[in-house]
């Protein structure tokens, strides 16, 4: 029986909560951490816990009693508590964005090193059915050389979506739309193309002056291959639609699932190939749903590498990494107007928080927020 705790009981502890009460043969959420009595105590009623209540999750750090913790708090507080939760010998399962910067991701791998026990990143979007089946169509080749790509992780919020204390600013938040909407589309990305060469990006704050960061963000990624992705990263977009569109040397596939291939004419002009087409069908539906989808299936993931002894899980804290360093490299290239190379160094102008604070554009000035 694997022993749990959560560490902040806002509103994404619902969804790690859902999968360990669903997992109840498997494990015991014996934990919830929280400066909020009141809130963990709603979780507690909801969920039907037998759980006990802490205000400072160091009280965790010697308690044998837990084996995995779930860490739901703001992201400027990830680093630190993980890094002492890998030390004091417990798996971990962090929320996204892993950290507020690369040296700080570097850190907590080196904690989780040092301590042999799993750092997981949520991921929760590559753990659906359409980007599981469409990772595995791409890896086929049958759709040909990825030679453009197209995401747009389009969000729509409201003005006082940023009243929220921590919401809105470099230092709490760590970014805007690109880091804390467009990371799951970014790491889908990393995971189906791998890292790209160069980044050019610019951002823009265009509706919501209560915020110092950007809510709109453009980059253009330039693979050693020769190919090219753009990714468009917003919270003013009605209609919130996403959609990842990969574009074959052979066909046309993407998410949400759509397929369209072409041969050439003898003047160069495009014919259907509807037989591609079929055996791209055929394949993308041959494969089974998951059991288990979203932060469940990751879950699932981690506690089944506990279970098993073992430290392979889809996402571990260098995956982890890989988003934050390729947003990092949007946020560089933007700032300075300049292409960035990958991979990044301890000389990147954002590798640390000190250094990304001090180069952050603040598009409003939120006063003693």
């Amino acid at each position: 029986m694997i022993r749990v705790a959560i560490i902040g009981t806002g509103s994404i502890a619902n969804a790690h909560l859902e999968a360990y009460t669903l997992f109840s043969e498997r494990c015991q959420v014996v934990a919830l951490v929280d400066s909020r009595e009141e809130r963990a105590n709603q979780l507690k009623d909801k969920f039907q816990l037998d759980s006990k209540f802490m205000q400072d999750y160091h009280e965790l750090l010697e308690d044998e009693e837990v084996d995995l913790v779930s860490i739901c708090t703001p992201p400027h507080s990830h680093a630190s508590i993980v890094i002492d939760c890998l030390r004091a010998g417990k798996h971990v399962l962090v929320e996204k964005p892993m950290a507020m910067s690369l040296e700080e991701c570097d850190l907590m791998l080196e904690a989780a090193a040092e301590s042999g026990c799993i750092l997981s990143v949520v991921g929760q979007n590559r753990f659906l059915d359409p980007h599981m089946k469409l990772k595995a169509t791409l890896d086929s080749g049958l759709a040909g050389k990825i030679v453009h790509t197209q995401v747009d992780s389009l969000w729509w919020r409201g003005h006082s979506y940023y009243d929220v204390w921590w919401r809105g600013t470099w230092e709490k938040e760590g970014g805007g739309c690109t880091l804390n909407h467009g990371v799951h589309h970014i790491d889908l990305l990393q995971w189906m193309l791998g890292m790209p060469q160069t980044v050019q990006a610019v951002m823009s704050n265009t509706s919501h002056d209560n915020a110092e960061v950007e809510d709109l963000s453009i980059a253009i990624l330039s693979y050693p291959d020769g190919s090219l992705a753009q990714i468009t990263s917003s919270v003013v977009s009605h209609g919130q639609e996403q959609q990842m569109i990969f574009q074959g040397e052979r066909a046309r596939i993407s998410a949400p699932w759509k397929v369209y291939a072409s041969t050439s004419q003898p003047d160069g002009f495009p014919e259907r190939n509807a037989a591609l087409e079929e055996e791209l069908e055929q394949y993308y539906n041959s494969f089974e749903p998951l059991r288990y989808k979203g932060h469940t299936g990751q879950i699932d993931n981690v506690m089944t590498a506990i279970e098993n002894n073992s430290l392979q899980v889809l996402i571990d804290g260098h995956e982890g990494r890989k988003m934050l360093e390729l947003i990092t490299a949007i946020y560089e290239a933007a700032i300075t107007a300049r292409p960035v190379s990958l991979p990044l160094t301890k000389e990147s102008k954002l590798y640390t928080r000190e250094g990304f604070l001090a180069n952050a554009p603040h598009f409003h000035s939120l006063g003693g927020k």
